[in-house]
């Protein structure tokens, strides 16, 4: 009897509050702040209202004397699964899953304050990362993934200075906490298929983040920023439970197995990021933007899951080699004055997943690279206040999973195709 399970949520680990959909490649969630309508193109350099705290602290020299900005995303992902010939042993039985996405809420806060002229504090809060997929139950793939949902974090108060007309340069701290839930089946034999592990993992850790914002002439803004990657000591629980089914071993098993709960902990690494970012106007109507982004995702590479109480203490549960390589993104994107009080918004970007191959993509994350399409506007319905709203498609490539977990869990082989991700929000802000 065995209470080994394949735990895909460990290279997502997160906790609390916020629930996300992805809106980046691997498990990031780039939307936290103005900018969708433009693919968040130029996000370290245009520092038009409070959410610059997240990509570029150093923006807040940009800014009135007190600003607040708000907003909300709601992101749906399409996650469907087309079965090759999987080994899978019982639950060959059983169907494709269905369409694992969901719909999941990302919000954000922000507020900055000048105490002088030349010297800006503000705070903000959002959910860097988060993942969630949900498969029908049972489904072919049952035995390495059935549901998969991350939730993060993260308060980020932060601190910025004008050096001069011309450079500005911030820093912040940040709290972070992250917690992951991870359900599978196990199949011992038959008469055990109905049987769930849930792995729980969480903990909170700080990172820092640091930027500065070049603006050599009124119509020109670069801008460079870097955050911190996060180290967390995750622990938790992993416990076992019968749901019922029947068969020749369930009521043994099930009484056996029903409950039974162990300790566990990992170490995980989350990615550091770094950006460069242009905004430059034109013309009095068009504006043009532009952004390199870069994510430090090889610090996951194999997460050693291990027990922490009872006759297993400090034995392994599981290694899971995830085998992330580092990322890019690029954007470009475009702005339109159709008037004082609205504009058109336009965007295009590219962006790597941190999936190596068929051979290491994971049932609960089955991504691949992406390109996102963007529209939006901002109307002014007074000259201190914004109302942005955008809407958003990520194309996710067609990707191949060949995924061996050992004899227990088996080979999951397919494909998912026609995936994709629907974000639609907006972001609203305020001097006072």
């Amino acid at each position: 009897m065995s209470q080994k399970v394949s735990l895909k949520v460990i290279p997502a680990l997160l906790l609390a509050g916020f629930s996300g959909a992805a809106a980046a490649a691997g498990f990031s969630l780039f939307s936290q702040g103005s900018g969708m309508g433009n693919a968040w193109a130029g996000s370290a350099a245009k520092s038009s209202d409070a959410s610059t705290i997240y990509y570029n602290p150093a923006g807040m020299t940009q800014l009135q004397a007190r600003e607040a900005s708000g907003g909300l995303y709601l992101g749906r992902p399409v996650f469907k699964f087309d079965d090759e010939g999987s080994q899978v042993g019982v639950f060959r039985l059983f169907g494709d899953g269905g369409d694992s996405g969901s719909w999941a809420a990302i919000p954000n806060g922000y507020l900055s304050w000048a105490l002088t002229k030349d010297l800006y504090v503000g705070i903000g809060v959002g959910a860097p990362f988060g993942q969630s997929t949900k498969y029908d139950d049972p489904w072919k793939g049952s035995a390495q993934s059935n549901e998969f949902d991350i939730k993060t974090i993260n308060i980020n108060p932060s601190i910025a200075f004008r050096v001069n007309d011309m450079f500005s340069i911030g820093g912040g701290v940040s709290w972070q906490k992250i917690e992951a839930d991870y359900y599978k089946r196990l199949a011992i034999t038959p008469g055990a298929a109905g049987v769930t592990a849930h792995v729980n993992l969480e903990d909170d850790a700080w990172g820092w983040n640091i930027g500065v914002l070049f603006t050599p002439s009124p119509a020109t803004k670069v801008g460079l920023s870097y955050r911190s990657s996060i180290k967390y000591n995750t622990d938790g629980s992993n416990t076992l439970k019968s749901d019922g089914w029947p068969g020749a071993n369930q009521v043994y098993l099930g009484a056996v197995l029903s409950g039974v709960q162990s300790n566990v902990e990992a170490d995980v690494e989350l990615p550091a990021m770094a950006i460069l970012s242009v905004a430059q106007k034109l013309s009095d109507q068009w504006e043009l933007l532009g952004d390199v982004s870069w994510m430090g995702w090889d610090s996951i590479q194999h997460i050693d899951v291990d027990h922490t109480n009872g006759l297993r203490s400090g034995r392994l549960l599981l290694s899971l080699p995830a085998l992330f390589e580092n990322t890019y993104r690029v954007a470009l994107g475009a702005n339109y004055m159709y008037s004082d009080a609205l504009k058109f918004m336009f965007g295009v970007a590219y962006d790597k997943s941190p999936v190596k191959n068929s051979q290491t993509r994971l049932a609960s994350l089955p991504d691949n690279d992406r390109i996102w399409w963007a529209t939006g506007a901002e109307w002014k319905p007074e000259k201190n206040q914004r109302l942005e709203v955008g809407l958003m498609y990520e194309y996710i490539q067609g990707s191949s999973i060949d995924h061996y977990e050992g004899p227990a869990s088996g080979r999951l082989k397919g494909d998912y195709n026609g995936s994709g991700v629907w974000i639609v929000g907006g972001q609203y802000s305020i001097a006072f």
